[in-house]
């Protein structure tokens, strides 16, 4: 495996549509980027729930049948047209991974020292009216890189992607991964800056001068943010935008169609405990287009683990 963070994409896959999807998701951004691609798939290994799984040939039994979808599920996902189209080599390297343990807690820890983590907006869990699945919500609130969550049967229609911007050190990292991933996919940036107004429960007014900011002066904040960030404009391939309203339903509605909506793990909040913001929880669960939740702070620590063994090239 390559030992440049940026050059691996970690993709949960578990024969699900999510998980399908995630897969094509992962290896058309590897061949745009020239990364190579580690597909994981956990076997959750419990001696409580199956003892019998304790017996060695049992486990590799498992194992190995696992392997053999994960390897069959790339060889098809290959010949998808949104992969075959940028990997006209089919040069894009893939490993795979058989983890022990639960998928969540699994991926996670795989993740490190990753450029990408990559998931389904659902797996095959229990619960199937579940807007976001378990394991999505886990990676995308603790993994320590940047998380794709994918949702199944979306088409982008215009080659645009979308992002939240506000004068913060989250979002300027947002942005920052929204120029990157824009540039590899040959689309423009949306950056959108969206006011909330201040809402009152009284029906008294406040005198002037008036709560807030103009959408002039909104404006004139998002320029400079977007200069901050990446340098001295002009900027062809970016639409600096302003918009009142709720923000994760402003985002939401604006990705509509969209090759990908980036948001940061956490926005201004002052509930600092959360792991994942609402606004970034909205969006990964109501986003029409892949989402990708852009953390920052701490690195997640790796906790230990007994391999199961894990699969070569695929």
């Amino acid at each position: 495996m390559s030992e440049r963070a940026t050059d691996r994409i970690v993709v949960g896959v578990d024969g699900s549509p999510g998980g399908r999807a995630a897969l094509v998701w992962a290896l058309g951004a590897a061949a745009r980027s020239g990364a190579e691609v580690e597909v994981v798939s956990a076997v959750p290994v419990d001696p409580w729930a199956a003892p019998y799984l304790l017996d060695v040939p049992g486990v590799e039994a498992v194992r190995s049948d696992t392997e053999a979808r994960l390897r069959a599920s790339v060889a098809e996902a290959m010949g998808d047209p949104a992969v075959r189209t940028v990997a006209r080599d089919g040069a894009v390297p893939v490993y795979v991974t058989v983890a022990p343990g639960d998928p969540a807690e699994a991926l996670v820890v795989r993740a490190g020292g990753a450029g990408l983590l990559v998931v389904g907006s659902r797996g095959r869990g229990a619960v199937k009216s579940a807007l976001l699945g378990s394991v999505a919500l886990h990676c995308a609130a603790h993994a320590p890189c940047p998380v794709v969550v994918v949702h199944p049967g979306g088409s982008a229609s215009a080659a645009r992607v979308v992002v939240g911007i506000e004068d913060s050190p989250v979002a300027r990292a947002t942005l920052r991964e929204a120029v990157d991933h824009a540039r590899r996919l040959g689309a423009t940036v949306e950056a959108v800056l969206v006011c909330q107004p201040v809402t009152y429960w009284s029906d008294v007014t406040i005198p002037a001068p008036p709560v807030g900011e103009t959408l002039a002066d909104a404006r004139t904040r998002a320029d400079d943010i977007v200069t901050a960030v990446l340098g001295p404009g002009p900027y062809p391939d970016v639409e600096v935008d302003v918009e009142v309203g709720a923000p994760g339903d402003v985002l939401v509605r604006r990705s509509a169609g969209a090759a990908l909506l980036v948001v940061g793990s956490r926005s201004r909040s002052r509930l600092a405990g959360l792991a994942l913001g609402s606004v970034a929880l909205h969006c990964v669960v109501h986003g029409s287009c892949p989402v990708l939740v852009v953390r920052h702070g701490r690195p997640h620590a790796p906790t230990s683990e007994t391999p199961l063994g894990t699969g070569g090239h695929a």
